[in-house]
């Protein structure tokens, strides 16, 4: 059982779907955030368990308890496990920090927000509807929206070339943002990373604003 206190968060949920098959693919934007997040850490900081259908890394960060999950149930059941987990430890949902890939923003991008709709997202609805409650915090990361091919292939479908180097960059930008909660609230972080763009979108800008 965990103690909270100040409200501050005590769960990383990164969504995605586990298999070997789905490894960096776009759907996989949550999972991949928590991975970086855990390289970023000294080696022993985080205790792997296997526990609630989950990958969880138990563990802290300036000196209180934090945990680390990585759902094992598939994007669309992802609240099975969240709830499950939350329940467990006694974290309420305005403690948890939900991650994941977003259709709707550019790639790069970020969102960071306090409570709202699922957006469409499946993972998303599923936490909501197993909470039984939409007050979670969310990162939501941009994977663009295919202009032709269907959606479904499209999040299953991994980053090529330069996009792959824009996504790159906006994952550590997650990180940055993740740690900014943790440390000054997800307000300030809202503040300073809802505003962010991927360095190349800068710097296509300004290639447009000169050759105009």
């Amino acid at each position: 059982m965990v103690n909270s206190a100040n409200g501050r968060i005590l769960l990383i949920a990164g969504l995605g779907n586990p298999g070997v098959e789905y490894e960096k693919t776009r759907h996989n934007a949550g999972f991949m955030t928590i991975d970086r997040l855990l390289t970023g850490f000294p080696a022993g900081r985080f205790e792997f368990r296997h526990i609630a259908q989950s990958y969880v890394y138990a563990g802290a960060f300036r000196g209180k308890s934090l945990f680390l999950q990585k759902p094992q149930t598939f994007m669309n059941l992802s609240g099975l496990a969240v709830a499950n987990f939350a329940r467990k430890e006694q974290i309420s949902p305005e403690e948890i920090l939900v991650v994941s890939d977003d259709l709707d923003l550019p790639l790069g991008r970020l969102r960071l927000r306090i409570g709202g709709s699922d957006g469409g997202h499946n993972g998303l609805k599923s936490v909501i509807s197993e909470l039984g409650s939409a007050d979670f915090n969310r990162l939501r990361i941009g994977v663009g929206r295919p202009e032709k091919s269907d959606s479904k292939d499209y999040v299953l479908s991994k980053f090529d070339g330069e996009e792959a180097k824009c996504f790159d960059l906006s994952l550590d930008a997650a990180v940055e943002a993740v740690r900014t909660v943790l440390t000054a609230g997800i307000v300030r972080a809202m503040n300073k990373f809802n505003a962010w763009t991927p360095p190349m979108e800068d710097e296509d800008e300004e290639k447009t604003n000169q050759s105009q």
